[in-house]
């Protein structure tokens, strides 16, 4: 699975600092601590007719993880609105956007890892993009990754943080091995998350009713998911069982259905797991029932910004 470059994408403007500027043009200090060691907090929305779907609970997160970082100082909740909202004017978009909000600690006196040195405001980073769900609708296939994720007590993965290696490693593994992404396990052996994803699973399904139980892996060691949550949501309103436990790829391999979740991607079924069918090797019922629901929701809802 690799994204392809849209044309529409070529003379965006991005937003640094509240500065509009195109992309080939923009910049961040050298000595910003993005750069220095991915000292940063981030958020991916999604644009839907106007609205950024779940946009309260992108930057409650936000801010919880700057917060975690200790960072010396946030900006206000309107302050990353109207930066999103100019964002969006500039580059004259209402629909099928995906944006990144990165929030950096700032630029540094000097090199060094030592947040003292950080003696500025914050960097705040909005980078819009013309950006359809990037997964296929025809069913993903992963490999488990032999990268594991960290536990808390190393690096509590509920900080939103941008320091990606472990996920990128992961994802390496993923293109050498010609899958479209790779399932992280946890230091236990029990499933995380994939490289960029919340995963599901459907058991007892009966395709004829799109009806099943659904399990989740706990968030032990991978984010508090935004669209993971939407659909524990939709679960309950449709009465559709789902818990959150550990489980093992003994769980994975023999689910009826399984698809991941994630703002960038929506919901894409996964149909085969470490060269295992999973179910019948189709998008299954369930999988497709909740996308649908999840359409609903996102047709209707969300922040006005355009």
């Amino acid at each position: 699975m690799l994204q392809k470059f849209d044309e529409r994408n070529r003379n965006l403007i991005v937003n640094i600092n509240g500065q509009l500027v195109h992309r080939d043009k923009a910049g961040i200090s050298p000595f910003d601590s993005a750069v220095q060691g991915g000292d940063a907090v981030w958020e991916g929305l999604r644009l839907y007719n106007g609205r950024i779907f779940k946009l309260n609970e992108h930057l409650d997160r936000l801010e919880r993880s700057a917060r975690a970082l200790s960072f010396a100082e946030i900006p206000s909740r309107e302050k990353f609105i109207e930066e999103i909202k100019r964002t969006l004017a500039a580059n004259k978009m209402s629909d099928g956007v995906h944006i990144r909000l990165t929030l950096t600690r700032g630029v540094k006196i000097t090199s060094g890892m030592d947040p003292r040195l950080n003696q500025s405001a914050p960097t705040l980073i909005v980078v819009a993009e013309h950006k359809a769900p990037v997964y296929t609708k025809m069913g993903l296939t992963l490999i488990t990754s032999k990268i594991r994720r960290p536990p808390r007590e190393v690096l509590d993965a509920r900080i939103h943080h941008a320091n990606l290696l472990n996920s990128i490693l992961a994802k390496i593994e993923a293109n050498n091995a010609g899958a479209d992404d790779a399932l992280m396990l946890d230091t236990r052996g029990f499933v995380a998350e994939t490289n960029a994803t919340h995963v599901f699973i459907v058991r007892n399904s009966d395709k004829s009713r799109a009806s099943g139980d659904l399990a989740t892996s706990r968030v032990l060691a991978c984010p508090e998911g935004i669209t993971r949550a939407t659909v524990m949501d939709i679960c309950a309103a449709e009465k559709i069982r789902c818990v959150e436990t550990d489980l093992s790829l003994v769980d994975i391999y023999g689910a009826s259905e399984m698809f991941c979740t994630g703002t960038m991607g929506e919901l894409a079924a996964v149909i085969k797991l470490d060269n295992r069918q999973i179910g019948d090797g189709q998008v299954g019922a369930m999988t497709k029932r909740l996308s649908d629901l999840y359409a609903k929701r996102t047709a209707s809802q969300g922040v006005q910004v355009v």
